[in-house]
């Protein structure tokens, strides 16, 4: 067996801050909770606030502009972006692959605008030994489109068929392949899951499991995932918790609260089947005797989704997306939305059903910040990530330096020794920093964190986080101090604003940002409804 680590990255997608055991949440995901006793957790990580962006820097080690993948997988140019991870810019796969890693994949890739006929942007044509999964960002998880093992489509799906459950066991099929057919070899596996992404899908079974657990309400259980934060190390006790957001109404005004209380039983349920999914490749990693030399990394693309479904019936729709199933697979009509009313006997869970948690219960999820999915506040970019590597880290630790998804290409480099093609100038040079100091204890690199999405913008350095929500002006606070974002520093501190929005600025011309009046202009002025207002 390889004395080289193999490496596994579990992305979790549309999940809040708060919402697993370990770091706060009232959600049951005993192995994750695992894996973060028996490692590294940081309290300062960050995504890029959306799917397919923090995908490409995840994967490429590079901010997701420079992939050419700034927003999603719509072609904008000569406007914007190509929506297509870009051929010069190396995936880990690639670069494992070049360094003699079995590289597998099971779930979401999104990464591409082609998604009914394989092309050079498919993951088996970007380094990927097998893949299983979507090549589109969201589906049905009863019966989700696009779905391919390989190149081939999956045409025949089982009575209990269910995505995440699918996701986990042929990840957990690779680990057990690879040591029956490559013992010798390291492995990379990247699973990415859809769970907790919308719609809200899970079996009554699992779903059972939380009936009542909701009922208190977010204005209960926010403080309650605070105080857990608080007892767990993660949060500074200094930090106070940002209020409810304006938006949200208090609970006791919210008519139909069972109604509401069973999307988010829906939601924990969901990702209590992504944690037993995880459970499931562990096992299979034990069972080979490899888990004492793997590096484990679990972490969420984006914050937890404020995002909102508009009412329909689904086969009604002139044009729906291509996420939309106008049937269930039994031939029940689909209604779409996230009002109570509507439903005739239908609740969230089942396939006939396709709605979203929506504000309130994502202002849960991000306890104890405000902002959401698509903004580069704290609530948008800030994830869970958990670290577990048994034979390289110590176990329990919380480390609270800053870092960000191209940090994962570099600390994989480190670990595994792989050389990168831009030793030899065939390739962009990644952009990160190795995280591997930090999880031993350093106090890091001190490197400046840079953001950017649909013109919210945000760069970090040390204490200093200069931000803005598109088209409102530059924000500043001393996240030492005031990591919820409450203390609006700017007025205060002219010079530091100064100092940091140049920084940005040269970032964002060396790294391609297109400005957001640009991408406007040449979509006739307003954004697709993906993307700007989003309510589909």
């Amino acid at each position: 067996m390889s004395q080289r680590p193999n490496v596994i990255v579990i992305l979790a997608d549309d999940m809040g801050y708060s919402d697993i055991g370990c770091y706060g949440g009232e959600i049951t995901t005993p192995n994750l909770d695992r894996l973060a006793a028996q490692g590294v957790r940081m309290s300062q990580f960050y995504n890029t606030a959306r799917c397919s962006p923090s995908r490409a820097s995840l994967l490429t080690g590079l901010h997701p502009h420079q992939t050419g993948i700034g927003i999603l997988t719509d072609d904008d140019r000569p406007y914007g972006y190509p929506g297509t991870l870009d051929r010069s810019c190396p995936t880990l796969a690639e670069v494992l692959g070049e360094a003699g890693y079995s590289t597998y994949m099971s779930g979401k890739w999104h990464l591409t605008g082609e998604v009914s006929e394989p092309n050079d942007t498919w993951p088996t044509r970007r380094g990927f030994d097998r893949f299983f999964g979507t090549i589109i960002g969201a589906s049905d998880y009863y019966d989700p489109n696009t779905l391919v093992r390989g190149e081939e489509p999956v045409t025949e799906l089982g009575g209990d068929f269910y995505y995440t459950d699918a996701i986990s066991d042929a990840a957990a099929a690779f680990c057990v392949e690879h040591d029956r057919e490559r013992p010798d070899d390291p492995f990379f596996l990247y699973v990415a899951y859809t769970a907790p992404h919308w719609p809200l899908h899970a079996p009554p079974e699992a779903v059972a499991k939380y009936r009542g657990r909701y009922d208190a309400g977010w204005d209960e259980l926010r403080p309650e995932r605070h105080r857990r934060l608080l007892a767990e190390g993660i949060l500074d006790e200094s930090w106070p918790m940002s209020e409810r957001d304006p938006e949200v109404p208090a609970w006791d005004d919210v008519e139909d609260q069972e109604w509401h209380a069973r999307r988010m039983e829906v939601y924990a349920a969901q990702v209590e089947l992504m944690d037993a999914g995880v459970g499931r490749i562990l096992a299979a990693l034990e069972t080979s005797g490899r888990a004492e030399n793997t590096l484990i990394m679990f972490l969420s693309d984006n914050g937890g989704c404020a995002e909102d479904l508009l009412p329909s019936w689904v086969d009604e729709l002139d044009d729906g997306p291509l996420y939309l199933r106008p049937r269930t697979r039994a031939g029940r009509r689909v209604r779409r939305g996230n009002e109570a009313t509507g439903w005739d006997d239908a609740v969230p869970g089942g396939q006939e059903v396709f709605s979203s948690y929506g504000r309130p219960w994502a202002n849960l999820s991000n306890t104890p910040f405000r902002e959401y999915k698509h903004w580069v506040h704290e609530g948008g970019i800030s994830t869970p990530l958990v670290a577990c590597w048994p034979a390289g880290l110590e176990p329990g630790v919380i480390t609270h330096v800053p870092h960000q998804l191209p940090d994962i290409m570099a600390t994989v480099l480190e670990i595994t020794g792989a050389e990168h093609p831009s030793a030899d100038g065939t390739a962009p040079a990644p952009e990160g920093s190795s995280m591997l100091d930090a999880w031993r204890g350093g106090d890091g690199s001190g490197h400046t964190l840079y953001f950017e999405h649909e013109g919210n913008a945000a760069i970090r350095r040390g204490r200093w986080k200069l931000v803005r929500k598109y088209p409102a002006d530059w924000e500043l606070y001393d996240l030492a101090a005031d990591r919820t974002e409450l203390d609006d520093r700017a007025a205060a501190e002219p010079a530091v604003v100064a100092e940091l929005s140049a920084a940005y600025d040269e970032w964002a011309g060396r790294c391609g940002v297109v400005p957001r009046d640009v991408i406007l202009i040449g979509r006739g002025g307003a954004g697709r409804p993906s993307e700007q207002g989003w309510r589909a």
